[in-house]
C-alpha cells in the first residue's frame, strides 16, 4: 500500500542529502510502516534511503517489500551488494529471493556469502517447491536435553540474534535428532528451579513434518494443533528446520487462491493477475472453458434428440431456462459447501453417507420450495393443471440431483486422490444440465403421454 504521507520531506532529504534526518527515517518507525512510506519512491529511490539503515535493519525493511520490487531494487545493484543484504535475511526468504534473480547473478552473489551460508541456500533449493522442505527455515533454537534451565538462558542469550522465532526450543542429542520440545514460557515458568534440564521439562511427543510433506499437509497440521512453529525432520527424525506461522498463513493463502480458481474453472495461476501474460491468462481460462464447451455440445444433442417431444408441446421449451438454472446452481452450491468443507478439514472421506443424508433432506426442502413457485407459473402458460404438473416434478428431481452431484462428485475426487476443487461448479452444472434436459422431457412423456 501506497502512504503518501511522508514522501514530499522523504523526497527533499535525498535532494539535499540530508544522512542524518534520513538514518533516523531507518530507525524511527516500525519496519513495515518505513516500508510503507517509501512505497511511493522509485526502485533506484527506495534503494539509497536503505543505505542509510544498518545492515541487519535494512534486510527487516526490505522484506516488507513483494517479491517483485525486490527483484527490480536489485537488477542493476552489484553482486557484493547484494550478497551483504542476502547475509542478514532469513534463511526461508533469502532463498525465495535468490530463486527469483537471474542465473548468471546468483552465479557471482553465491561465492560472495560465507561457506555456511552459501551450503544453507543450496541444501533448501534443493527441495521441491510446494513441500515442507521448501518452506522451512534452519535458524532454530536447537539445545541439548542435558542444559540446565540456567545454562539454556545463556545459550539462548548467545543465538537469539540470529533465530527467526524463539516460541519453542527444539531439544536434540548429539546426532541432532529431534528428542522433544519446550516452550519459552515453560522455560521462564521453571526459573525457580535452574538446576532443571531441558530433558526434564521436555515434551516428547512432538507434531512434526517431513521434508518432502506436502505444504498444504503442514498447513493442517498447524492450524489443527494451534502451533506457531512446526519442525521439519527427515525420515530419520534429523531435525532439518522449522516453518513459521507466517509461512503457513501464505500456504493457507495461497492454496484458498487456487481453489477459489479451481471452482471457477480456471487453472490455478503462477502470478498475479495483473502481472500474468494475457496469453497464459487466456490459455488458463480457455482449458477449461473449451472443457465445458464441449460439455454443453452434449446438452445441445440431448434437446435434438428430444426435438420431436417439444414439437408437439413447445412450451415446454420455455421453462428450459428454468429447468437448467436450477439444477446447476444448486449442484455449484453443494459443491462450493463441499470443498470449502473438506479444505477446512470439516469433512472427511468417510463422511459420505452422513454428507449424502443430508443433502438428501436439504435438497428436498430446497426443490419442494421452488417446485411450488414453478407450479404457479406453468398454470399459466400449460394447457392444463394435469400438464403444468410436469414443471413442479422436474424441479423437484433437477434439483435433487444437482445437490447430490455436487457433493458426490468432488468426494469421488477426493477418494481418487485428486484435488477435489477440479470438480469446479461449472462443471458440476455441466453435468446436471444434460441430466436435467433428460429428466425433463422424461417427466414430460410419462404425464402428457
Amino acid at each position: 500500500m501506497v502512504n503518501t504521507l511522508l514522501l514530499p520531506e522523504l523526497r527533499e532529504m535525498l535532494a539535499l542529502s540530508q544522512d542524518l534526518e534520513l538514518r533516523e527515517f531507518c530507525t524511527a518507525l516500525n519496519a513495515g510502516r518505513t516500508a510503507e512510506f517509501m512505497e511511493g519512491l522509485d526502485d533506484a529511490d527506495v534503494w539509497r534511503v536503505l543505505q542509510f539503515a544498518e545492515p541487519e535493519r535494512r534486510a527487516e525493511i526490505f522484506g516488507y517489500f513483494d517479491e517483485d520490487r525486490q527483484l527490480a531494487m536489485l537488477a542493476d545493484e552489484p553482486a557484493a551488494e547484494t550478497a551483504r543484504l542476502i547475509e542478514e535475511i532469513p534463511a526461508d526468504d533469502r532463498v525465495d529471493l535468490i530463486q527469483g534473480l537471474p542465473t548468471q547473478a546468483v552465479d557471482e552473489i553465491l561465492p560472495l556469502l560465507p561457506t555456511s551460508e552459501r551450503r544453507d541456500i543450496e541444501r533448501l533449493r534443493s527441495y521441491p517447491e510446494g513441500t515442507a522442505g521448501a518452506l522451512m527455515t534452519t535458524e532454530v533454537a536447537k539445545l541439548a536435553e542435558k542444559l540446565t534451565v540456567s545454562e539454556a538462558f545463556d545459550e539462548l542469550a548467545a543465538i537469539a540474534r540470529d533465530l527467526e522465532t524463539i516460541y519453542y526450543l527444539y531439544i536434540v542429542d548429539d546426532n541432532n535428532l529431534l528428542r522433544g520440545i519446550v516452550s519459552t514460557r515453560q522455560l521462564v515458568s521453571s526459573l525457580k528451579h535452574k538446576s532443571r534440564t531441558l530433558g526434564e521439562l521436555m515434551e516428547t511427543d512432538v507434531v512434526a513434518a517431513l521434508a518432502g510433506e506436502d505444504q498444504e499437509s503442514v498447513a493442517e497440521k498447524v492450524e489443527r494443533f494451534n502451533l506457531l512453529a512446526i519442525p521439519v525432520i527427515d525420515s530419520g527424525r534429523q531435525m532439518l528446520g522449522i516453518i513459521t506461522h507466517d509461512d503457513v498463513i501464505d500456504v493457507v493463502r495461497e492454496e484458498l487462491t487456487e481453489d477459489a480458481q479451481r471452482i471457477a474453472a480456471v487453472e490455478p495461476f503462477d502470478d498475479d493477475f495483473l502481472r500474468i501474460g494475457l496469453f497464459t491468462l487466456s490459455y488458463k481460462r480457455g482449458l477449461w472453458l473449451t472443457i465445458l464447451f464441449f460439455a454443453a455440445l452434449l446438452t445441445a444433442f440431448a434437446l435434438r434428440h428430444y426435438e420431436s417431444e417439444l414439437a408437439v408441446n413447445a412450451w415446454l421449451v420455455w421453462f428450459i431456462p428454468l429447468i437448467i438454472s436450477s439444477g446447476g446452481n444448486s449442484g455449484s452450491q453443494s459443491a462450493t459447501l463441499v470443498i470449502t468443507a473438506m479444505t477446512g478439514g470439516e469433512v472427511e472421506l468417510s463422511d459420505l453417507p452422513k454428507v449424502l443424508s443430508r443433502e438428501l433432506r436439504v435438497a428436498f426442502m430446497l426443490g419442494g420450495f421452488l417446485a411450488a413457485f414453478g407450479f404457479l407459473v406453468a398454470l399459466f402458460v400449460a394447457p392444463s393443471a394435469v400438464a403444468a404438473m410436469v414443471i413442479p416434478i422436474t424441479l423437484l428431481g433437477v434439483i435433487m440431483c444437482g445437490c447430490l452431484c455436487g457433493v458426490t462428485l468432488p468426494i469421488l475426487f477426493k477418494r481418487l486422490g485428486l484435488d477435489p476443487a477440479l470438480m469446479s461448479n461449472p462443471f458440476v452444472a455441466g453435468i446436471v444440465d444434460i441430466l436435467g434436459i433428460v429428466i425433463y422431457i422424461n417427466v414430460a412423456r410419462l404425464i402428457l403421454g
